[in-house]
């Protein structure tokens, strides 16, 4: 039996996390729209918004990594790339679902 170390458990399951969520986010991503605004304390604030309701934040840290900041939600995942940040606040809003086909 091939003894597993958490840390790479826990690599496997945010991979696996992230190949899902960019596999639902293809059929909904054209609903949600980006944008941005100057912030004293993040520098450029990203904003992930579904219609006019604010799903959540994310802004690059001084590490490199992105920092995604769903709404209503203690979690904050850090992100290789802004897209990676969106996806994640899209999911953690609840907005991506599994395709029943």
């Amino acid at each position: 039996m091939t003894h597993i170390e958490p840390g790479d458990i826990q690599a496997q399951a945010q991979f696996e996390l992230e190949e899902y969520i960019n596999e639902q986010a293809q059929d909904v991503a054209p609903e949600f729209e980006i944008d941005s605004v100057g912030d004293c304390d993040f520098g450029t604030l990203y904003r992930v918004w579904s219609g006019m309701k604010l799903l959540g934040t994310f802004y690059r840290a001084v590490d490199g990594l992105w920092v995604a900041q769903p709404c209503n939600v203690e979690q904050r995942p850090r992100c290789e790339t802004p897209e990676q940040a969106q996806l994640m606040i899209i999911a953690l809003s609840g907005l991506l679902v599994a395709d029943a086909a």
